[in-house]
This record gives C-alpha cells, sequence and structure tokens, in this order.
C-alpha cells in the first residue's frame, strides 16, 4: 500500500467516528445555542483522536508543500470526500508564529474553501488578522500558499489560489 492510500485510510477511519458529531443537529432557535455550541467539547477531543488527527495532519503537511501538484489534488480530494473529517480537522499550534501560521495556510489550502467560500474567506480573515497581530508579515507564507492551491473557482468568488493572493495586498 502506498502512502497516499495509508492516509486516505486512516481519514475515512477519522471520518466514521466525526460523523455523529458533525450530523449532530443543532438548534438555533433555542436561546443561548451558540454560547452553548462553543462552550461544548471540540469534536476531535469529544472523538478521543485529537493527538492522531494532527500527527497525521503534520505529514499531510508536509507531502503537501513538498510534493507535486498530483499529490495535493488527491490531499483535496481527501478534504472534499470526507466532509466530516475536513470539517474537525484542526491544529493547536498557535497561529501567531511564523511556523504555526504557515501550517494554518496549508491546510487552509487542503481544505480548498471547503463546502462554502464564505466560511472559507472568514477563516482566512481570521488567520490574517491573528498573525497580524502577533506582528507577523503574512504576505510572504501567503504568496507561498497560494503557489500550493488549487486554482479552481469552485463557486463563483475566486481560487483559493486567488483568495490567498489578494490577502498578500494587506486587505
Amino acid at each position: 500500500m502506498n502512502l497516499l492510500e495509508d492516509f486516505e485510510l486512516q481519514i475515512m477511519a477519522f471520518d466514521e467516528r466525526l460523523r455523529p458529531i458533525a450530523q449532530r443537529p443543532v438548534d438555533i432557535t433555542r436561546p443561548g445555542w451558540f454560547e452553548r455550541l462553543q462552550a461544548g467539547v471540540p469534536p476531535l477531543e469529544e472523538a478521543g483522536i485529537r493527538k492522531e488527527v494532527e500527527k497525521l495532519l503534520a505529514d499531510l503537511i508536509e507531502i503537501y508543500a513538498q510534493g507535486p501538484e498530483e499529490i495535493r489534488i488527491t490531499i483535496r480530494r481527501f478534504f472534499s470526500e470526507y466532509r466530516s473529517f475536513a470539517w474537525a480537522a484542526g491544529l493547536s499550534e498557535s497561529k501567531t508564529s511564523a511556523t504555526g501560521l504557515r501550517q494554518h495556510l496549508i491546510l487552509f489550502s487542503m481544505k480548498d474553501q471547503g463546502r462554502d467560500s464564505r466560511d472559507a474567506l472568514l477563516a482566512l480573515q481570521h488567520l490574517y488578522s491573528e498573525a497580524a497581530g502577533a506582528g507577523i508579515d503574512p504576505a510572504l507564507l501567503l504568496r507561498e500558499v497560494a503557489g500550493l492551491s488549487s486554482t479552481v473557482n469552485k463557486y463563483g468568488m475566486g481560487s483559493t489560489c486567488d483568495m490567498l493572493l489578494k490577502y498578500c495586498q494587506g486587505v
């Protein structure tokens, strides 16, 4: 079995464990729903797989950044197909260091806007503002990760590459 097949099997198993959490209904008509949601246990911790997922994400980030476009396309497909995994996949690494910001931007690229480009733009805005607030000029990292990202305009709001390049200009 090759490395990408092994990664996909791991993602499939994590996706299965996360699916009940990801698909749990949230009653937004109940007062205080958002506060309860924020106070809840993070999905990776609830599923008991944070450490394993973060290890997998670190491995994926490394080969995504160093590999050819075919590998990046395959990894983006994983995040597209395994929606519960993609929804929950996150890093605990700080975004306020250049290394941490780079990892978060590569994960952003791997997720390739997820299911909604508006959510992706909000996530990118959050990453950018945290980095800027920590005194990091993210322009170089944004350009680097844009070069790894998809140029497909999935939802009519620009490609992931376009989004990252836009933020290089200091939106």
